[in-house]
């Protein structure tokens, strides 16, 4: 059983580790209602990978985000944004993201969402390592329209602030 005390800060040791999707989400933040109103909501994490690499700038992230997974806790709105006039879950399935390298805390990849693929660097907030396993926390604001889901401005948000939340199992 891991205690705090297990815990370290260090980085993970070298290999590819396996997301845990069952201790891995995506959530977001924006507004709606012309700005007026917050709102909040999450993906589920699919699947993916991380290789961490010497140096780490060299290290890789490969995550498949679950489009369907998405949910604000309003069954309408959820249903809304998975349609074709948003997300299009049924034609795109999957939102990925890639990197190739690591920038110290900055973590430069590929976003893509509806198949438009955009260059989004991730912040690393925090991160924490056990035996065979590391936890680590990310946090960007993407702009929802440079991914062609145009639908309600106004309405709806058109940045959302996203905290990507990781568990990795040594692979």
């Amino acid at each position: 059983m891991e205690t705090n005390q297990d815990r370290t800060t260090a980085a993970p040791g070298l290999g590819r580790y396996e997301i845990d999707p069952g201790g891995s989400t995506v959530t977001f933040r924006t507004r709606h209602v012309f700005g007026l109103l917050p709102v909040s909501g999450g993906f589920a994490i699919r699947s993916g990978t991380v290789d961490i690499a010497e140096p780490l700038g060299g290290s890789s992230v490969r995550a498949e985000i679950d489009t369907a997974s998405f949910s604000t806790g309003s069954r309408q709105r959820d249903t809304a944004v998975r349609s074709p006039r948003f997300l299009d879950a049924g034609r795109h399935p999957l939102i990925t993201f890639t990197a190739d390298r690591l920038d110290g805390t900055t973590l430069p990849g590929t976003l893509t969402v509806c198949g438009i693929a955009r260059p989004v660097s991730l912040t690393i907030e925090e991160s924490t390592s056990s035996a065979g396993a590391f936890t680590a926390v990310a946090t960007t604001r993407i702009d929802r329209t440079a991914f062609g889901v145009t639908a309600s401005p106004g309405m709806a948000g058109r940045h959302l602030d996203l905290t990507v939340r990781v568990r990795c199992i040594r692979a």
